[in-house]
């Protein structure tokens, strides 16, 4: 299966993970027609998109309405769908679980009405880690495919909902969907809300790191890049109506992450604070990557000890990029 020449529907492809894809998909497929759908919410950022507007039809609207959605599908022939298009903070989904509830479900749903309307070649779900809950403090163990669904906050709650109803418009309808589920990702673009880059924009003007409880939780770490590169592979070759975990291999603990941060940028780690730890804070995530690697040939390519510094280096090098987020 081949994807030039071939029209792509990326929503919220002005976010974190969606906007490295359309700089990847971009220079991948140089006939590909490329269309980025975004609300521009403030994790969005039409700045992430800036060295490659030329090369793409952007269009602002929101993909809980449904007009918006009908709008994009009449006017263009569109054979994949994907949907990075997510609310996606844990901590302003325990302030506020509605908006989840409205974008992560709710906009799904419209999707999916549309791609079943307009016959879409391929659908395909980003999803996240979070959806199967809890590992605990085990080691060794790890979340399969096959894993119940147990998600334990506002907004994991939001993206299993979605995914189900992902898998029952394949069930019912036939749809040719797929769906991924990935683990915590870093790189450029990056909301300065998520750790990595919260972290670094903090030491580097010397302000406390707020770290939640004793910062043992432990999450697995992707480069951006990697991820792409397996949503590009799902997309092409995967089988229809499956799920396709994504891991990288890196499992750190927050606090292993903040120390390393500190030790990077020169700064002391008095900058160190401890928190009250936040509510539905699972303490370790893992995922076991076998079925992609396997059936798909997919692995990591950077550990994170190889791309971390070219990270920091992005976010000190585009402080102007920081301040039009914070706005």
């Amino acid at each position: 299966m081949r994807n030039d020449g071939e029209t792509i529907l990326i929503v919220g492809g002005a976010g974190f993970i969606g906007s490295n894809f359309v700089h990847y998909y971009r220079a991948k497929y140089r006939n590909a027609t490329i269309i980025v759908f975004d609300a521009l919410t403030y994790a969005g950022n039409i700045k992430n998109l800036e060295t490659v507007q030329e090369d793409i039809i952007f269009i602002k609207g929101d993909i809980t309405n449904k007009n918006d959605v009908d709008h994009v599908f009449q006017q263009y022939n569109i054979d994949f769908v994907l949907n990075f298009a997510a609310e996606t903070h844990v901590d302003r989904s325990i302030l506020g679980p509605e908006i989840f509830l409205e974008t992560n479900v709710k906009g799904t749903h419209v999707l999916l009405e549309a791609s079943k309307k307009y016959a879409v070649k391929r659908y395909l779900q980003v999803s996240t880690d979070e959806v199967y809950g809890d590992l605990g403090d085990t080691t060794g163990t790890y979340f399969t495919e096959e894993t119940p669904l147990s998600p334990n906050c506002p907004y994991a709650a939001s993206k299993a909902s979605a995914d189900l109803f992902v898998l029952s418009y394949f069930e019912t309808y036939n749809l040719p969907v797929l769906i991924t589920r990935c683990t915590n990702n870093y790189g450029p673009f990056q909301y300065p809300e998520k750790l990595i880059p919260f972290f670094i924009t903090k030491a580097l003007q010397n302000e406390k790191l707020p770290v939640y409880g004793d910062g043992k939780n432990i999450r697995d770490w992707l480069y951006v890049k990697d991820h792409c590169r397996a949503i590009d592979l799902v997309l092409q070759k995967g089988r229809i109506g499956e799920v396709y975990n994504i891991g990288g291999h890196n499992e750190k603990t927050n606090l292993e992450i903040t120390k390393l941060l500190l030790d990077k940028l020169g700064k002391s780690h008095d900058l160190i604070t401890y928190v009250e730890d936040r509510k539905a804070h699972d303490r370790r995530y893992a995922m076991d990557a076998s079925k992609i690697e396997k059936e798909l040939g997919w692995k990591p390519e950077h550990t994170f000890e190889e791309w971390i510094d070219g990270t920091i280096d992005w976010y000190i090098n585009n402080e102007e990029w920081i301040r039009s987020c914070q706005k």
